[in-house]
């Protein structure tokens, strides 16, 4: 039998609560009229609501569903889910990962950023909760109850750190997690989403279903990140036949039957000389893997677009 009380955070004050992997299971949770304190859920959830919250440090693991912020403000949270929408609420900011487009209502003051947390149990919780670590719109917010001359919400600085935010617990119980806020960790892939790109060259890769094709996609994020090159966009996604020769064209013989295997994962990588370092590091170090890369600074710009036009597409965006 499930107690509520076990998946309910009410009423504290200055308090640092959380759940540890394994505790919550995949069950609702339900945070409601806390005020000034740290809370962390170390584990994966169907849904989360978070009501009349002020002043909290928050950070949620996997949603399966949807996470619903109503009248909180002045909160600063680290979140992964499926959905996410706030009501009525003044001043969050928030580090997040979200497979669908964020929505926002009635709400002023709202910064994003992209999620960036490890622990070692995170990953099979992101499976846990059938979400992909590659699909994360953070920064492409939809404001339902915008205001003409004003905006409501913007990005967190660039250079914003996570543990400026929610810090680490402090409490005994929760340092038993072996937490990293470090970028270059973070499970999920930190990437620029919406904000100004600092080149007119961009480069497609896409890397076909098989073993390896998460460790081959990040394998590839860290040799490009580490040469100054910028993640634009991420996109895991089941592909047709006839997607295939939309977005491959000419190589399409070479590329459509191995969709059959499972869906791709896209990566947008910018810079200038972005296409000839991706073409040369796949060469190096994917020998043998068949990986689809722009063929030129010309080419790249017409494959992102049919790429992601595709994608948002078959995402419903």
């Amino acid at each position: 039998q499930i107690d509520p009380k076990d998946y309910t955070f009410s009423g504290l004050k200055d308090e640092t609560v959380g759940r540890l992997p394994g505790k919550v299971a995949g069950q609702q949770f339900v945070i409601q009229d806390c005020e000034n304190c740290r809370i962390y859920i170390f584990d994966h959830s169907a849904t989360i609501t978070i009501d009349d919250c002020v002043n909290c440090q928050i950070f949620l693991g996997p949603i399966k569903g949807s996470v619903f912020f109503r009248d909180c403000k002045d909160c600063k949270c680290v979140v992964a889910c499926q959905q996410f929408r706030t009501r009525d609420c003044r001043k969050l900011e928030v580090f997040l990962c979200c497979a669908t487009q964020p929505i926002i209502e009635s709400s002023t003051g709202m910064k994003f950023g992209c999620f960036q947390y490890y622990y070692p149990e995170l990953a099979l919780q992101f499976k846990d909760a059938g979400l992909s670590i590659f699909n994360n719109t953070w920064s492409n917010i939809h404001d339902f109850t915008p205001v003409s001359g004003e905006n409501n919400w913007g990005l967190l600085p660039e250079t914003a750190v996570v543990q400026d935010y929610v810090p680490l617990p402090s409490s005994e119980e929760l340092k038993a997690v072996r937490i990293s806020t470090d970028a270059t960790k973070s499970i999920i892939p930190v990437t620029r989403g919406r904000r100004q790109k600092s080149s007119d060259e961009s480069c497609l890769v896409v890397f076909f279903a098989g073993d390896y094709t998460t460790a081959n996609a990040r394998k590839l994020i860290d040799e490009m990140t580490s040469k100054g090159f910028h993640l634009v966009q991420t996109k895991e996604v089941l592909m047709k036949a006839e997607d295939g020769h939309r977005v491959f064209q000419q190589c399409a013989s070479e590329f459509v039957p191995l969709l059959e295997k499972g869906p791709v994962v896209a990566l947008e990588f910018n810079g200038d000389g972005a296409v000839e370092q991706c073409q040369s590091t796949i060469k190096e170090v994917f020998s043998g893997t068949k990986v689809f890369v722009s063929e030129s600074k010309a080419s790249a710009s017409q494959d992102v677009d049919n790429f992601y036009n595709f994608a948002d597409m078959q995402m419903g965006m």
